[in-house]
């Protein structure tokens, strides 16, 4: 069973301005010849990246509702220019918005199992909250309504 990440969105204040700003990190590393493919890359290493990478997906909080999520094709351990080791998550390009749930803010990231991961939208009924604006959505959150 695929283990995910839950990890707060920090800059972006919807889906569509990190759907911006991922596109223009590919644009910058393909200008310069690098990879285009996204990455997120954090301080510390998923003890448990065996069930993640290639299987899970990372869940972004934006604005304090669990918004969208982005598959995980790879765990990178990599060393930044201060010598300081980090962990580069590399991510499918496709970001898919979940049923938004409410999301308290917290440090670093958080498991998830499959069975507590919320569903995508656009599947079965909830192809009506696909359709709706997503700041309607977090409203209606925020409400208590979804």
């Amino acid at each position: 069973m695929a283990l995910h990440l839950l990890k707060l969105c920090v800059g972006p204040a919807s889906i569509d301005e990190l759907e911006a700003r991922q596109s223009r990190f590919r644009d910058e590393a393909l200008r310069l010849g690098g990879d285009p493919a996204p990455v997120h890359t954090t301080r510390m290493v998923p003890k448990r990246r065996a069930e993640i990478a290639g299987q899970g997906s990372i869940y972004w909080v934006i604005k304090g509702t669990l918004s969208c999520r982005q598959a995980i094709t790879a765990i990178d351990l990599v060393t930044g220019d201060d010598g300081i080791g980090r962990c580069r998550l590399v991510l499918d390009p496709a970001i898919v918005a979940v049923t938004p749930r409410p999301c308290r803010p917290f440090q670093g990231w958080r498991y998830l199992t499959q069975r507590d991961a919320p569903g995508d939208l656009g599947i079965g009924a909830a192809a009506d909250l696909a359709a709706m604006p997503e700041a309607l959505r977090r409203e209606l959150v925020g409400l208590g309504l979804l």
